[in-house]
């Protein structure tokens, strides 16, 4: 079992990304922090390190895709509420992100999206499983 997880992605201006998701509420650790790099602290054990491409260029031998183009992964975090949800990307556009799909209710489970500045998609989700339909 797995004690972390680090997601990696690539990012155009390391100091427009820390000034953008401080905004929606991350903090950073600065003992993994310099001028190429940042880890994002999303929740306990979940971290995303934020690399100048130049920096995520020596982890890959890809090439390194545009998330403005295509989809390389749906970052989707769970949060407590569904407040919690509408006020994340709120927050986020704000900062300017933009978002890329409607808010959906499945019932069970709320969703909302943005898009950070350089493309990478995050779902916000709230969900209360007592709701889930019974199979």
């Amino acid at each position: 079992m797995a004690n972390q997880i680090f997601v990696n992605l690539p990012v155009a201006d390391l100091q427009n990304s820390i000034a953008f998701f401080s905004k929606i509420g991350f903090t950073f650790n600065p003992q993994f922090t310099d001028d190429k790099s940042t880890c994002m602290i999303i929740g306990p054990n979940i971290y995303a390190m934020l690399l100048v491409k130049e920096r995520f260029k020596d982890f890959t031998k890809k090439e390194i895709s545009d998330a403005h183009k295509t989809t390389e992964v749906l970052l989707a975090i769970d949060v407590p509420t569904r407040d919690a949800v509408d006020e994340m990307v709120r927050k986020a556009i704000e900062a300017g992100g933009t978002t890329y799909m409607e808010p959906q209710d499945h019932g069970w489970m709320y969703q909302h999206s943005f898009a950070d500045l350089d493309g990478h998609q995050w779902e916000m989700i709230f969900m209360d499983e007592s709701l889930l339909p019974k199979a």
